[in-house]
């Protein structure tokens, strides 16, 4: 529990960051879903994947580790007993919740729970 599992880099034209770490980094990307570009920075090495996306109003650019808990239900509570605010409540994916909070030094932060 606790483990940094991914990344998220928000942009409002993630067209141009995909093209822009593809060709510096080498990165591999897929096509998007959801306007979401998964990204996988691993290669041959260890590295962690992640994703660029089009950014929401409320995170419109920047980036945003994810971490992968055993109960999102439970971190969420934990997260906001300590001084977090909840951004996007748990959200159900197809293998995952998913949900975007921020510290109470202002930095954003995303909560993965695995089905």
């Amino acid at each position: 529990m606790g483990k940094v599992v991914g990344f998220e880099i928000s942009s409002q034209n993630p067209e141009k960051a995909v093209e822009f770490y593809s060709n510096v980094f080498d990165w591999k990307v897929a096509d998007p879903q959801w306007d979401y570009w998964a990204v996988n920075t691993k290669g041959e090495d260890v590295g962690i994947g992640g994703g660029i996306s089009k950014g929401p109003t409320d995170y419109p650019h920047g980036t945003r580790i994810q971490i992968e808990v055993d109960s999102i239900d439970d971190s969420i509570k934990k997260a906001v007993d300590n001084g977090a605010a909840v951004v996007r409540d748990k959200m159900e994916f197809d293998s995952f919740y998913l949900a975007y909070l921020i510290d109470p030094t202002g930095v954003g932060f995303g909560l993965v729970q695995r089905k």
